[in-house]
């Protein structure tokens, strides 16, 4: 096996275990709350206190791979997440789970807040786009395969049972992923707390990029609240299906791995700020297609908020990764990430609790509106395309600037001058 394929195996079975076992507990939270007493919002907690965890720990976990190197990170993060998820199922009370399911969390934070670092390092600008594309799809499939493995053997097994099979699903991606992963590069011995800030300060203060953390926290708030709530919604009256059945929306997945895909060839066609807003507003859509108590509208809505979702994301990802300046490209990586499983956190947690106590009509207008506040962040704080006829030094965004801006390649290292929104748009996809 050559070394460019032992890195895209690895890292694509770290990707499967990680999300796989991050997200096991959303199928069966129907039976936590019957379990434990709770109502939605408290059952949600199995899920939110898990990525509010990996959103508090990504960035100083990133930071610790700039001494010790991202190999050791990345293997102590799949096994480490692996031995809590083979301990969740032992747990004997509801906060027990909940202290095991946050240290799983900081646990799993190693590898989304490493791992593009690694592949950029190891493979270089040539080989990198296809790596982070078998990445992303490992995430994608551990995320629905997770959710479905537990989903459909909560009933024969329980929800312990189904954590179990999930965990044993980690337990042997993450295998792979020991035997396969080569060595990264040397860890900077000369890394210094203070040029982390530096990169940190950067990245909090460009405003493109604070409209792609907005996308990050708000768009992912949205789809994991309903995602939170679709299993209470689908086995609850009037829909009443089984839990095996209704783990079955997960397959919505699916369109998200052939979104993702296609959203570089529409950036490249209408450019980012159109296909970003355009994606937050389908999403939006999807969202409102779930309302009525009908089955194959619920269906054809989770279809297309999913698919236009993991459109969004793909866009403002590589969007952050692409003007991100070169002293700040970890930390870039790092926000984005730290703000996306923040919002799964904390917009979870209060999708579910919305749902309890207001229903399905009023958490779809909550998301709603956090997704017409993405789309306005995005409006207001990146600059519109400048007409093919325009000067490349004409003032872009107000005025304030008057020469072409230097944007770092996140793979290379080296500055790309942006000529045109066009062109930067097609190094988004390609660094994707």
């Amino acid at each position: 096996m050559t070394s460019t394929r032992r890195v895209k195996t690895a890292v694509a079975a770290a990707g499967i275990s990680s999300f796989a076992l991050l997200y096991a507990p959303q199928p069966v939270l129907p039976q936590l709350a019957a379990q434990y007493h709770l109502d939605p919002g408290g059952a949600a907690l199995a899920v939110s206190v898990a990525t509010g965890a990996l959103a508090i720990a990504v960035l100083p976990i990133a930071a610790l791979s700039e001494v010790i190197g991202r190999r050791p990170v990345i293997l102590t993060s799949v096994i480490a997440s692996v031995v809590f998820g083979l301990l969740l199922p032992l747990m004997p009370t509801y906060p027990a789970l909940l202290v095991l399911r946050a240290l799983q969390g900081v646990a799993i934070a190693g590898f989304p807040g490493v791992a593009a670092a690694y592949l950029a390092e190891r493979l270089g600008r040539a080989g990198v786009a296809a790596a982070v594309g078998a990445m992303i799809a490992g995430n994608t499939i551990g995320g629905m395969l997770g959710r479905l493995a537990s989903g459909f053997t909560a009933g024969p097994l329980g929800w312990r049972g189904a954590l179990f099979v999930v965990a044993g699903v980690g337990a042997i991606c993450s295998a792979i992923t020991v035997v396969t992963l080569p060595p990264g590069t040397r860890p900077r011995g000369d890394a210094q707390l203070r040029a982390v800030a530096r990169g940190l300060v950067t990245a909090l203060s460009k405003r493109v990029l604070l409209a792609q953390y907005a996308v990050a926290l708000l768009a992912m708030g949205s789809f994991v609240a309903l995602y939170n709530a679709a299993g209470f919604r689908l086995t609850g009256h009037p829909l009443d299906l089984s839990p095996a059945i209704a783990s079955l929306v997960f397959l919505a997945y699916a369109t998200g791995s052939v979104s993702s895909a296609a959203a570089g060839r529409l950036v490249a066609r209408v450019g980012r700020r159109r296909a970003l807003i355009g994606a937050l507003l389908l999403t939006a859509v999807g969202a409102a297609l779930t309302l009525p108590n009908s089955l194959p509208l619920v269906i054809a809505g989770f279809l297309v908020l999913t698919c236009a979702f993991f459109a969004a994301h793909a866009v403002a990802n590589g969007w952050a990764a692409a003007d991100a300046p070169e002293n700040a490209r970890g930390q870039v990586g790092g926000m984005y990430t730290a703000t996306y499983y923040l919002g799964s956190s904390v917009g979870g947690a209060a999708g579910a609790w919305v749902y309890g106590h207001a229903g399905w009509p009023w958490l779809i207008a909550l998301v709603t509106v956090w997704l017409l506040l993405a789309a306005a962040a995005v409006g207001a704080w990146t600059a519109p395309a400048r007409p093919w006829g325009a000067s490349p030094f004409q003032s872009i965004g107000g005025g304030r600037h008057n020469r072409p801006e230097a944007a770092s390649c996140p793979q290379s290292g080296g500055p790309v001058d942006k000529y045109s929104d066009r062109r930067r748009d097609q190094q988004s996809a390609a660094h994707r």
